[in-house]
């Protein structure tokens, strides 16, 4: 783990400042030489608890503990209320990527996604050091940064919901209904339903733009009259009426859809 988070990812940097916003640094720079010299044997994610084997001077190596406080099922339903007030938080989170103001979604409700400081990081160490964090617990801090940059949803994990979970909400808030729906049999397609939407769009997710490049009839070319030059003209005519009124009913078409 680089103390310098060159990934560049910006929740793996937060939690960097947060570390070294520690005033103790003695205890950081122990802890960091233990996570780069490979003390830390191991670190598993027990649903909202971290836990890790981290080799000291003893043989046996020391049990870490570190979790964060849970939130409760009632606020993680107000903040998926509002991650899908903005669709770019539900289409990045859907898409496996950290949005930059999510905090923002857990203000809203007074709550937090990231601890404000290491005193919010709740930790435990078998080793005898009263310290805390001590340097097997700091070794493991820098090394939950790597954790962080694979999966940002750990984060997540550690109040309260899985990545599963977390992703399963928002498609049902999205669906505006949080219920599981029942599964129906599949019935035959409609053809007269196919060009058809009754349902909202969302304007964040649609650009209407006019149509660019050629249009239709001059992708067609000329038109496969009979190669007499008396036609030539009333050939050049049609295929110029017929751009001119493709070009009307294509302004209005984007008239409509501005609407």
């Amino acid at each position: 783990m680089d103390p310098q988070n060159l990934t560049g990812d910006w929740w793996v940097q937060q939690w960097l400042d947060l570390i070294n916003a520690y005033r103790y640094k003695k205890r950081l720079e122990r802890g960091w030489q233990y996570a780069r010299s490979g003390n830390v044997l191991s670190i598993r994610f027990e649903d909202q608890l971290v836990t890790a084997r981290v080799q000291g001077t003893d043989p046996e190596p020391y049990r870490v503990e570190l979790w964060l406080d849970p939130l409760t099922e009632e606020d993680w339903d107000y903040v998926l209320q509002s991650l899908i007030t903005k669709a770019r938080w539900s289409a990045l989170l859907l898409a496996g990527q950290m949005p930059e103001d999510i905090e923002e979604a857990f203000a809203r409700n007074g709550l937090r996604l990231f601890p404000f400081s290491l005193t919010d990081v709740h930790s435990q160490c078998s080793c005898p050091d009263k310290a805390n964090p001590c340097k097997h617990v700091s070794a493991v801090y820098y090394l939950l940064g790597d954790r962080f940059a694979e999966d940002p949803f750990v984060l997540f994990q550690l109040r309260g919901r899985r990545r599963e979970q977390l992703l399963a909400g928002l498609r049902q808030m999205r669906q505006g209904d949080a219920r599981p729906q029942p599964q129906l049999p599949l019935a035959p397609p409609d053809p007269s339903s196919w060009w058809h939407y009754d349902a909202p769009l969302d304007p964040e997710l649609v650009v209407v733009t006019p149509s660019l490049g050629q249009s239709i009839p001059e992708r067609l070319g000329d038109l496969p009259l009979v190669q007499d030059p008396q036609l030539t003209d009333s050939a050049r005519r049609l295929k110029l009426q017929l751009q001119e009124g493709y070009a009307a009913v294509a302004q209005q078409a984007m008239i409509e859809a501005m609407q």
